[in-house]
């Protein structure tokens, strides 16, 4: 990461986010004001989407959310435990730690927009572009219609085997109509 977001501009979103938001632990708000009194610590905590990406980071949420209530992760291990998370905060202030906070945020705040940093660690093709998306729905929705054509042509097939003229017009005209949505 090139940019280092300024210990104030961390501080008063922190400050921000624990006037405006209710996490669902308890124990998350012991962390966020842990964070405010250590300015060590501070330096090394990084505000980022998809946390779970990071080799050491913290997800909470708001009860405005569906979001799980508290993860820690560090390295292969995850955990719900908040106590063990704080530890390790206290014994690796000097370490890296990258923090997600899920709390409702459309539009987004500016002050959260001042703290959130990329997140360095997340997969390159994690994320679908739109021309990807569009892209994927148009294959799908060709590989629907040719199915569906491939199943009338084997129906007509059927009925014109077995004398069935009604279900050969019927199936002729159901195959017209498909025709003139490709």
């Amino acid at each position: 990461m090139t940019y280092s977001v300024p210990l104030n501009d961390k501080k008063l979103f922190i400050r921000w986010f624990l006037k405006n938001f209710q996490l669902k632990r308890r124990e998350g708000v012991w962390i966020l004001n842990y964070l405010l009194s250590n300015d060590d610590l501070l330096k090394n905590v990084h505000f980022v989407d998809e946390a779970h990406y990071c080799p050491r980071s913290i997800v909470m949420s708001t009860i405005e959310t569906t979001s799980i209530p508290f993860r820690f992760y560090k390295e292969n291990i995850m955990t719900s435990d908040a106590e063990k998370a704080f530890h390790d905060l206290r014994i690796n202030a000097h370490e890296a730690i990258y923090f997600q906070l899920n709390f409702p945020s459309v539009p987004p705040d500016p002050l959260y927009l001042a703290v959130l940093e990329e997140n360095p660690y997340v997969p390159a093709d994690i994320f679908i572009s739109e021309k990807d998306r569009l892209a994927a729905e148009r294959l799908l929705e060709n590989s629907v219609l040719e199915f569906q054509e491939q199943q009338l042509l084997k129906e007509i097939d059927e009925a014109l085997d077995s004398g069935n003229k009604e279900r050969f017009f019927e199936l002729s005209n159901l195959l017209q109509a498909l025709k003139h949505t490709k």
